[in-house]
């Protein structure tokens, strides 16, 4: 692996030396001649559209398990549900400019996390998971970066929506600690209500020694069984919130070999586990009535999830060559389920007496960058350099659990994937208001080949207060071992067949695919008095073709004889198109530091697919986020929040073509909050609030297997909670 590790630097220094060979003598110039440039990845940072989420936001909006319910927040996010007939729909996730949850990339301090991927892909494309946005707990984050249109193009593939890099924090260089603990209670006594109790102690333990240690503990409870009323048979008609546990914990050994060198370990554990409340995808029956009825009573845990990861990571300051960072990272993902009835048994249900079948995802990743500072041509540069490689490997059993169709067709549970990234990103000073950044990322899949992602970014600063970015870029993302292995299976008796072909089916996943491909532009203006008023104004448009479906087409059915089959394809063509923008208002005090209005708005144009008219994502309309923050005096301060929620319209046929049962929309709503923070002292601080003040509740609708409009989830009513932490 060191091989690997000084082969991504050696490549960054090579296209260093090569381009000053290139340079004619007059032109060259030492470091101390060079005006230093941010990077290309700081210039993202301040792009219109990217957000940054700080530990202080975090504090005085406090999160009751999961981050998604600050990022949220910031504009251009959404969460959505995992599928239009509402299966698994309070599994809600980050969804990026409506590109849906599979496009948007988590990284931990620049770490890819791929949890997510080791949940099996049904022939819808909804997954069994909550996501990758709860591995980290709330207290232990810097800052959140929310990386969206062109700018997240050098991150590769999955990046299409954009990238949420969440950033933790660093050893301190005193021993310090604290202890957080929050709980939440729901008015409503059918909800579920949360509790969370962490730890983090950091510090020196020699001359170049130091460390950072955290833990956390937390339980959200399920929603009752018949929160969204019952079936003749007593089951739930849709099932509410299902409840998770959480255990996590992390350790990291910061050595400073010398002023100029930084090598960190890493490692971590986490573990997460569901509280079962009725969710079933399909229809079911009276046979397995008493058994759905004791696992939600119960609150049975039918899927557990076990990430771990360890990591090396070193960085450098390397003279005139600039500064390094290599990275290398190990991640493993262990996701148990309960055994599944086959199609028809019901599909989908936990199949008696319950057992588990596990998966198991291992990830290797290994990351290499190198930014020099140059001038060339006259110009100020910073040339970012770096090699990317990936391996991915899936055992899931569940590949072959189902009924095997018969013939010459076999399965097999195991499949992986390899990939080769190089990349070039150049910050540009064209002039001191002027700045370019070019771009070029190649990836190689052992699959699917080769890919090129350029892109060019911009921004020009008309006056002191005024400035105009903008981007464009070629954004990918490949196949995912689901769709990709064609010994991987899925199973339905009729329910998922083509219109007018009976049972039983199968899914086949499909080698052949091509990557999905997404052409991502954005265009806007901010403003900034330098007293406490901002505003942005940004246009987004991302033109996506490709898209990976199981395919519904009847003339694409395989006819077996005594079997059907089908296989993931790749779909025509779809568009997104928006406005995002903000306007903070300074009220009282210098720039607003007293009392500031602070909103930021997404408005949604359009979110199809251009062949069947349907959306990508079932999102709002428009949505409006303001706060009011008040900074009473140094220890008092209050936080009073509007969210404006636009229609959301849902899909009107399913997959397979045929017409949903429910095409009712969810009509424009606002929810209101209230938080209030006070310092007790240097080293304790409380906090209480109200969350949907005027208890705006909405319930999830429609039977399983059946669509539920736009109503696919649960929106909770109001709540109440608490949070305090001490420290040291």
């Amino acid at each position: 692996m060191r091989r690997f590790a000084l082969s991504a630097v050696a490549l960054a220094a090579h296209s260093l030396v090569f381009a000053q060979g290139t340079t004619a003598p007059d032109t060259a110039a030492t470091l101390s001649e060079v005006r230093v440039l941010g990077t290309a990845e700081d210039e993202a940072r301040q792009a219109l559209g990217t957000s940054i989420i700080t530990a202080e936001d975090i504090a005085r909006s406090p999160v009751s398990n999961d981050l998604s319910e600050i990022i949220r927040t910031m504009p251009g996010v959404n969460l959505t549900g995992a599928g239009s007939s509402g299966a698994y729909g309070n599994q809600r996730q980050i969804d990026l400019r409506g590109m849906g949850p599979e496009n948007t990339m988590i990284l931990i301090d620049g770490k890819p996390v791929m949890s997510r991927e080791a949940a099996q892909m049904r022939r819808t494309g909804e997954r069994d998971t909550r996501g990758d946005t709860n591995w980290v707990p709330a207290e232990q984050i810097e800052r959140i970066e929310v990386i969206r249109g062109p700018a997240a193009a050098r991150y590769g593939s999955g990046a299409a929506g954009g990238v949420v890099n969440i950033i933790t924090k660093k050893p301190q260089k005193q021993l310090s600690g604290s202890v957080t603990a929050y709980y939440l209670q729901p008015e409503d006594s059918q909800e579920g209500g949360s509790n969370r109790l962490g730890f983090n102690l950091s510090g020196p333990i020699g001359e170049a020694l130091s460390f950072r240690l955290y833990g956390n503990v937390a339980k959200t409870e399920g929603d009752d069984i018949g929160i969204n009323g019952l079936d003749a048979n007593g089951l739930p008609l849709a099932a509410g919130r299902e409840g998770n546990r959480n255990r996590d914990l992390n350790a990291l050994l910061r050595w400073d070999l010398t002023p100029d060198q930084v090598l960190e370990f890493e490692a971590g554990f986490s573990r997460q586990g569901n509280i079962y409340v009725g969710e079933v995808p399909q229809n079911t029956n009276a046979a397995n009535t008493a058994l759905i009825k004791e696992l939600a009573e119960n609150g049975a845990e039918l899927r557990r999830t076990y990430r771990q990861t360890a990591s090396v990571t070193h960085r450098a300051n390397l003279g005139e060559l600039g500064k390094s960072r290599v990275i290398f990272q190990y991640e493993n993902t262990r996701n148990s389920n309960c055994k599944k009835n086959p199609a028809g048994g019901p599909e989908g249900s936990c199949m008696a007496p319950i057992a588990f079948v596990e998966s198991e995802q291992q990830n290797y990743f290994l990351s290499g960058e190198l930014n020099t500072p140059l001038k060339l041509g006259g110009l100020n540069q910073m040339l970012t350099s770096g090699l990317e490689v990936r391996h991915q490997s899936l055992d899931d059993p569940n590949a072959t659990q189902q009924n095997a169709p018969t013939g010459p067709i076999t399965a097999s549970s195991k499949s992986q994937a390899k990939s080769l990234a190089l990349y070039l990103e150049d910050n540009i000073e064209i002039s001191p208001a002027f700045i370019l950044t070019p771009g070029l990322r190649f990836d190689h899949h052992q699959d699917f080949g080769n890919n090129w992602s350029p892109s060019l970014n911009a921004s020009y600063e008309l006056s002191s207060d005024w400035t105009v970015k903008g981007g464009i870029a070629r954004v990918f993302k490949t196949p995912n071992l689901y769709q990709s292995n064609a010994n991987y299976w899925y199973t339905t008796m009729g329910n998922g067949c083509p219109t007018g072909v009976s049972g039983p089916c199968y899914i086949q996943g499909n080698p052949s695919l091509d990557a999905e491909i997404s052409v991502n532009k954005e265009l806007g203006v901010a403003w900034n008095n330098h007293q406490g008023w901002e505003s942005s104004l940004t246009y987004f448009r991302n033109d996506y073709r490709n898209k990976i479906v199981a395919d519904m087409n009847a003339g694409a059915v395989v006819d077996q004889g005594t079997y059907r089959y089908f296989q993931w394809n790749n779909a025509g063509k779809a568009v997104v198109e928006g406005l995002e923008g903000n306007l903070n208002i300074p009220l009282l005090g210098s720039s607003g530091s007293t009392l500031k209005l602070i909103n930021n708005f997404t408005w949604m144009n359009k979110n199809h697919s251009k062949d069947t008219d349907q959306p990508l994502s079932v999102i709002p309309k428009f949505t409006i986020n303001s706060t009011l923050d008040w900074h009473v005096n140094q220890a008092w301060s209050a936080q009073f929040k509007a969210t404006v929620y636009g229609r959301q319209k849902p899909r009107t046929q399913m997959a397979n073509g045929t017409p949903v049962d429910s095409v009712e929309e969810i009509g424009t709503h606002t929810l209101f909050g209230l938080g209030v923070n006070y310092d007790v002292s240097k080293r304790l601080r409380i906090g209480a609030g109200i969350n949907n003040l005027l208890d705006k509740q909405f319930l999830r609708k429609g039977k399983q297997g059946s669509s539920a409009g736009a109503y696919t989830y649960n929106q909770p009513g109001r709540a109440y909670y608490l949070t305090a932490t001490a420290s040291f």
